[in-house]
């Protein structure tokens, strides 16, 4: 082989491995960019299942519209078995994507939503990263649910 055709041989193998280096960065990006918004739409799910529960009828295990009913929202009232779920705990209800705890107060219920992590001990699967805080008001349960970003 001649000089010209090993220089171009060797830029061609760097440009590869550059091309493949890049690849693996985009992968892992858009892999947590997918765990993320995956956990956030289940977030959504149970955020939809409260606003259903608060605007139901108490003769059928509703909140009846009355905020100091949040107080006494469970996971169970929104037909959650954390007993039943992916995890562990019970304190919380674990998906494959996130772990979601509902904090509940007279007048607001907040869904705290963390990173499950898998490689951890059993019964800690969700000391990971808290993604976000979503936060419903009695005031406007069905339009006022306020995000809060980690």
């Amino acid at each position: 082989m001649g000089q010209q055709q090993l220089l171009l041989l060797v830029l061609g193998m760097v440009i590869v491995g550059i091309a493949v280096v890049a690849g693996i960065q985009a992968f892992t990006e858009g892999k947590a960019k997918a765990e993320t918004d995956a956990a956030v739409a289940d977030a959504m799910r149970v955020i939809s299942d409260l606003q259903a529960w608060y605007l139901k009828p108490a003769a059928f295990g509703g909140g009846s519209e009355t905020a100091a009913n949040w107080a006494n929202v469970k996971l169970g009232s929104i037909g959650l078995n954390p007993a039943d779920d992916v995890g562990t705990a019970n304190s919380y209800y674990e998906t494959l994507n996130g772990c979601y705890a509902l904090t509940a107060a007279s007048g607001k219920v907040t869904v705290e939503i963390k990173r499950r992590d898998a490689s951890a001990e059993a019964g800690k699967e969700c000391d990971g990263a808290k993604y976000a805080d979503a936060e419903i008001t009695s005031a406007s349960p069905t339009s006022g649910v306020t995000w809060t970003y980690q």
